[in-house]
């Protein structure tokens, strides 16, 4: 027991540092992590789960479609697949992959935009994820 809480604390520090780091990223629009001060969720996180969230996130690539896909392409240690709750950390933009039938208005309705990336963030070493999602954030806005 002791083990697996320790794998969820580090599962849910590294997704408040990756959802900090990308917050401040100019290549990336908005993040939705309700472990941020500012989500309105927070409190709730607070409340309920002692201040931390879960490890899942979501966030918008500058660009749009085309930059959230070059920006999964790119990633390296993250890797590329739509599951969620793994031990590594994995990415995927729903509107090129699960959502990807979908018309503009279903998107819409399911709370998917064009430029949204999701990230179920791993345990690796924090360093490792951020310096990964950099040079995919780097590469994104190269189109």
């Amino acid at each position: 027991m002791v083990l697996q809480r320790a794998g969820m604390e580090r599962h849910c520090a590294n997704a408040l540092a990756t959802a900090r780091f990308l917050k401040n990223h100019p290549q990336v629009a908005w993040v939705n992590y309700a472990g941020l001060e500012d989500h309105p969720s927070h409190p709730l996180v607070n409340r309920y789960f002692n201040g931390r969230a879960s490890s899942i996130l979501t966030f918008g690539v500058q660009g749009g479609r085309q930059a959230g896909g070059r920006f999964v392409d790119a990633l390296k240690l993250v890797t590329h697949l739509v599951n969620i709750g793994d031990a590594k950390s994995l990415a995927c933009h729903p509107a090129s992959t699960t959502h990807r039938q979908l018309s503009p208005k279903e998107m819409e309705q399911a709370g998917v935009t064009e430029d949204m990336v999701r990230i179920s963030v791993g345990i690796e070493h924090i360093d490792d994820i951020l310096d990964d999602i950099a040079q995919a954030l780097d590469l994104s806005g190269q189109g």
